[in-house]
């Protein structure tokens, strides 16, 4: 089965829809930080929980990574396989623009949704949320022209689907995924 490919800015919605997608169509799940943890672990970090990213050994990794673009290019390098083989759904900032393989979806949402969404999820401040936002995304923006010469956020001729998250639950979202990969993938 093709694998689906998720890509939006942060707190559009991609690891929550991504889960709901996975337990509809049986696929795995998998995400960029998933293969940065695999790639830690292989250089001997001692790589544990969901929160391992802010341990002192997570921030160790987190600045190596940041002091080598190679890093970025593996982990889409090791995704690439992924998807290729199928039967995945990958959340990922930059796997449409590179990788020619999967059925790929644009998750897209306000800056005021998306800050709503990430206070609520780490149970902080809206106001603190939004500079957090902002930050990541003029970061993210930034870091793909750099790398891939992606204009993030911008271009997106490279998806299959666009799908708006603003007023929408998740399970709303993936019925309208899941409606458009089963009309590009019948049974």
């Amino acid at each position: 089965m093709e694998s689906i490919v998720l890509s939006g800015l942060p707190a559009a919605g991609k690891t929550t829809v991504g889960g709901i997608l996975c337990d509809i169509l049986g696929f795995k799940f998998l995400g960029g930080g998933d293969i940065l943890k695999e790639m830690a672990a292989e250089r001997g970090f001692k790589v544990t929980g969901r929160e391992w990213w802010d341990t002192p050994e997570g921030v160790k990794f987190v600045k190596e990574r940041e002091s080598n673009p190679n890093f970025d290019k593996e982990v889409d390098r090791r995704l690439e396989e992924k998807i290729v083989k199928g039967g995945v759904v990958v959340t990922s900032y930059t796997a449409p623009w590179i990788i020619n393989a999967g059925f790929k979806v644009w998750l897209g949402g306000s800056i005021v949704r998306r800050t709503e969404r990430m206070a609520r999820r780490d149970g902080t401040d809206i106001k603190d949320m939004r500079k957090v936002i902002q930050v990541r995304d003029s970061e993210n923006s930034k870091l793909y022209k750099n790398l891939y010469n992606i204009d993030y956020g911008r271009d997106l001729s490279p998806f299959n689907l666009i799908v708006d998250t603003n007023e929408i639950s998740p399970e709303e979202v993936a019925d309208i995924i899941i409606k458009k990969y089963r009309e590009r993938n019948p049974r």
